[in-house]
């Protein structure tokens, strides 16, 4: 029985946009809305990788990136200060349910984990 079966919320992803993208120098200071675009269709495609069970998926976008919206499979959540303040309320808020953080920012790495949330790298959901 998985989890999804014995009733069990699904993981909560939640992707810092700006990190994992400004972590591949592809050119993506050019087209910051863009480059959230990308990483946001990349999402809805892929999941995460390795992970079998359900997953909701929450990218934190600020800046010039405020603009990109939802898709099926990812919800875009414009951080209306700070996006790392943004994404440590939403880890504050999850209760119980598993959390993932996907940064590189060592500082927003203590302050979620320091809630009990469980952190991985970029390359996680952006390979390359």
């Amino acid at each position: 029985m998985d989890a999804a079966d014995r009733g069990d919320p699904p993981l909560l992803l939640v992707v810092d946009a700006a990190n994992v993208v400004g972590s591949v120098p592809d050119g993506w200071w050019r087209d910051r809305r863009g480059a959230a675009e990308r990483l946001r269709d990349r999402l809805a495609a892929d999941g995460l990788p390795g992970h079998d069970g359900p997953v909701e998926i929450v990218l934190v976008v600020e800046g010039a990136a405020r603009g990109v919206q939802s898709v099926p499979g990812v919800r875009v959540e414009p951080a209306p200060g700070s996006g790392d303040d943004h994404m440590v309320e939403l880890v504050a808020g999850a209760g119980e349910r598993p959390v993932l953080v996907v940064t590189a920012d060592r500082e927003l790495r203590r302050r979620v984990q320091d809630l009990g949330a469980e952190v991985t790298g970029p390359r996680t959901v952006r390979p390359g």
